[in-house]
């Protein structure tokens, strides 16, 4: 065995990796302490799909491990009426991380996402400590700085510490990474495979992006391998073992992974981007310290790590093949991210919408390697170091000339500067120690002593730097607030009213978050995922409902016919949210009440099909006419009529020099009515004269505003809207308002009630009800027709109908109960590829007993004694 494959002690490792635990905690908890971020200030953390998304998910999570939850594993009662949950849970949950969120109380939810982004963080930097020894031994504290350096890259400040799930990718590279070192050692292949499957199993989306990377790492290590002993055909049997042991551990996810894609191909299309390369000063730019930019690429590492890694193809006492296959792996995974087809590779063959460098945290691990080889030979000579130097001056110059503004910061060339003293100094006297005298105490003084610069420089880049994308993230991005007296009065509210399954409660349409059924409890039609089901969305957008993210984050639809429809009979009337109004709430929300019929209901009526009005598409799902339709005036600003377009609807736009502009919307209601008014794509605000207004936030196709109610037409029937419309492009359509009987609604409601459900049933996979004697028609029950359900009235069980987007039953001459069950599409086939893969995991267990069992236990002149690796110095012990 050469020194090179010399394995490290495990002494060596366990110092390495707890070296690289406390300094990536210290580093990170003092960025956001110093930018006065929760859990260390009053600056909310909670930004963009953190707040929206990761934490209302990972409350729904403690209450499922608590037993409080409405629904299970399969399916989510809470959201969108009725949600497939199971695909949800793999793309948000699965870590093995996300159950320690059940060891906190439930409303310390934003704490314990807090503490588990850290501890996924810390866990990628030992990860990475752990795996740069195994590569080629070398001083267990640098090992432990440059875990850091990895696990505190740019992508992790920039985009991982707030997408909690992607930061197991970030653990998964060097996991994988090591997966790759025992395929080529020929050994520990089942664990190879558990590993394989665990990485998939926490988030398969960056897991994807890390074994593409550790695979191009796989052929890095076999090509820079010189033994005599590794020939073509091992280096041939090594690949076919990692390929074994990735289709393994990845068949091994199936069930969870297929309902995920599965999940996805139903899910509404949301936005289709083509990707745009950037400059690639840009590029350059984010390599340094304390730059933001969600577009681009976060590149950064600390500039230690840098200086070594540029250092790499300089330093002599590295093999020349090794620079040159990693300065060329470098340059190429750079490249990748820069053409579009490697691009679209990386992503899985589909660019995201949001940032387009999702993958950016694979080259920070391999730069971070690079810098461990250019170490754990020899610590570099000072001219190599002055060369390493000199590149980082030549990139600065470029980025300086040609990247965009706005993406550095106050402290970016401070930073540089220091950080390259620093490095440099550290490293030479590092150099001094070894090759002049590193065993007398003098020398081992000294080299304690660079190395503590060294940490205490570190940490004061990475911490400067977090605390930097901390307050431009906050101020560049939605925000949205901690656990706080607002959720707990509304969580209060909905436990004191809710009757869950015999009726629904709604949070309401003043949100916190864009999930609150599942941060504050309730049964709403909110619900924001990517997996948001087609047949949803289109369902509510035809009702009159409104979203954004491009139709993935539906909102609560206040309105009394959609409440009949869903059987929402408690509604949370809420002000607006002190986090973003600054009007402070000093009371709970109220609760309106409405006599709904249950979950299920029979229909008589076979169902039309929807049209272009929320108002008629609302009665033919009813079954009853309740709106009468108000024919509407409208006059712009300057007291003219507004002409239809081409398109059949008013332009409303919100000028320039007068962003805001009102224009006069009058229409004539039938005394007493309710007026509603539906203006998808309008923007701005709406009132009636006298009387607060509400907000309308609609910008197709990012945004769609929802049908509001403006209160009751008054005796005369003439009813004026002032449309207050902000900057850009809005419009109204001239069908826009609905005078609501709610009188006509009451009969209509009592009708449905008098033929539903007796009994309605709920379980964590199904629904099933009694009917009354003699029922006759069409069971339809008040869940979306998502792909999964099979049903039943007797006759066995088939595939669920649609009713107008409803989940629906047909019923025989004599059925007096239905029953649904729910499979998220794909589990059966991922139970299959599971199985089958466990089965191949059984024959490669098997196979390697056997081969142990036939190999002699000594082999006659077997290998001699390992040869120790050059000693450098450890400074001083550690």
């Amino acid at each position: 065995m050469r020194p090179l494959d010399v394995l490290p002690r495990g002494t060596d490792r366990l110092r390495a990796a707890v070296i690289a635990a406390c300094v990536t905690a210290v580093s990170f908890c003092v960025g956001d302490a110093a930018a006065r971020q929760y859990p260390f200030g009053p600056r909310t953390r909670d930004i963009n799909d953190l707040g929206n998304q990761f934490v209302p998910f990972h409350a729904h999570l403690w209450d499922l491990l608590h037993g409080k939850a409405d629904g299970g594993w399969l399916l989510n009662w809470q959201s969108g009426y009725g949600s497939s949950f199971l695909p949800d849970y793999g793309t948000y949950l699965s870590s093995p991380f996300a159950p320690l969120v059940a060891l906190f109380p439930r409303h310390e939810i934003d704490l314990a996402v807090y503490v588990v982004t850290v501890l996924k963080i810390v866990t990628a930097a030992v990860a990475m400590a752990c795996l740069l020894p195994a590569l080629r031994p070398g001083p267990r504290w640098a090992a432990g700085l440059l875990g850091a350096s990895y696990a505190l890259c740019g992508w992790t400040l920039m985009m991982g510490s707030y997408n909690t799930m992607w930061l197991d990718g970030l653990i998964a590279f060097p996991m994988l990474c090591l997966v790759g070192e025992w395929a080529r050692q020929g050994r520990r292949q089942i664990w190879g495979i558990a590993v394989v499957a665990l990485c998939w199993t926490a988030n398969f989306y960056t897991a994807y992006m890390a074994t593409i990377a550790a695979a191009l790492v796989l052929v890095a290590r076999l090509l820079t391998d010189t033994d005599p002993a590794t020939t073509n055909r091992a280096r041939l049997l090594a690949v076919g073992r990692a390929t074994v042991t990735t289709v393994l551990g990845v068949g091994l996810t199936a069930p969870l992974l297929l309902t995920i894609v599965k999940g996805t191909k139903d899910a509404y299309p949301g936005r289709h981007l083509i990707f745009h390369a950037l400059p690639w000063s840009d590029l350059l730019m984010r390599l340094l310290p304390g730059t933001y930019g969600f577009t681009s690429p976060s590149t950064y590492i600390d500039t230690t790590a840098l200086l070594l890694a540029f250092a790499l193809p300089f330093h002599t006492g590295v093999p020349r093949r090794v620079r040159a296959v990693w300065t060329v792996l470098v340059l190429v995974v750079a490249a990748s991210f820069q053409w579009t087809p490697t691009h679209l590779m990386w992503h899985a063959f589909a660019t995201p919408n949001g940032s387009a460098y999702r993958q950016t945290f694979v080259l920070s691990g391999i730069m971070v390697i690079a810098a461990w080889l250019a170490l754990a030979h020899a610590l570099p000579h000072p001219k190599a170091l002055a060369c390493g130097a000199g590149v980082m001056g030549l990139v600065t110059v470029g980025a300086v000339l040609g990247a965009q503004g706005g993406l550095s910061g106050l402290g970016t060339y401070p930073l540089l500067v220091l950080g390259l003293i620093v490095s440099c100094g550290g490293l030479y006297v590092l150099w001094r120690a070894g090759t002049a005298g590193g065993a007398t105490n003098r020398w081992r003084i000294a080299a304690g002593v660079a190395v503590g610069v060294l940490v205490v420089g570190q940490v004061g880049q990475l911490a400067l730097s977090n605390a930097w994308i901390d307050r431009k993230r906050l101020a560049a991005f939605d925000d949205y607030p901690v656990w706080g007296q607002r959720q707990n009065w509304q969580s209060a509210t909905i436990a004191s009213v809710d009757d869950w399954p015999a009726r629904r409660t709604d949070p309401g349409r003043e949100a916190t978050v864009g999930n609150d059924p599942l941060a504050v409890g309730g049964q709403g039609a909110q619900y924001y995922s990517s997996l948001t089901a087609d047949v949803y969305t289109r369902t509510m957008e035809a009702l009159g409902d409104g979203w954004t993210s491009h139709g993935r984050s539906l909102q609560s639809l206040d309105n009394p016919v959609t409440d009949v429809i869903f059987s929402v009979d408690n509604r949370l009337r809420s002000p607006v949210d002190p986090h973003s109004s600054h009007i402070p709430q000093t009371a709970p929300p109220a609760v309106v009440h409405q006599d709904v019929p249950p979950l299920v209901t029979v229909r008589q009526t076979p169902p039309g099909k929807f049209g272009t009005s929320p108002f008629l598409n609302q009665e033919l799902l009813l079954g009853s006419r309740v709106y009468t339709p108000g024919h509407i005036s409208l006059t712009n600003p300057q007291g003219r009529p507004v002409p239809l377009n081409a398109k059949g609807v008013y332009l409303t736009p919100g000028k320039r020099s007068a962003p805001h502009s009102t224009y006069r919307l009058t229409t004539t209601c039938p005394a007493g009515t309710g007026v509603y008014l539906w203006a998808p794509d309008f923007m701005g605000n709406v009132r009636v004269p006298g009387h607060n207004a509400l907000v309308w936030r609609g910008a197709l196709p990012s945004h769609r505003a929802p049908m509001q109610g403006l209160g009751k037409a008054p005796a005369g029937g003439h009813v004026t809207l002032l449309l207050r419309a902000a900057y850009g492009p809005s419009t109204v359509d001239p069908d826009g308002v609905g005078c609501l009987s709610l009188p006509m609604l009451a009969s209509a409601e009592k009708r449905i009630a008098a033929a539903a459900a007796t009994r309605v049933d709920v379980s964590s996979d199904g629904i099933s009800a009694q009917l009354p004697a003699g029922s006759r028609g069409t069971a339809v029950i008040a869940a979306p027709d998502i792909s999964g359900w099979s049903c039943s009235a007797g006759n066995g069980f088939h595939p669920g109908r649609s009713y107008l987007g409803l989940l629906s039953v047909p019923l025989g001459a004599d059925s007096t109960s239905v029953s649904c069950s729910f499979t998220p599409p794909g589990l059966h086939l991922g139970e299959a590829a599971g199985g089958a893969s466990l089965f191949g995991v059984a024959f490669v267990a098997a196979y390697g007993w056997w081969r142990k069992r036939r190999r002699p236990s000594v082999e006659p002149g077997g290998p001699p004694d390992p040869v120790a690796p050059p000693q450098m110095p450890e400074a001083a012990g550690i």
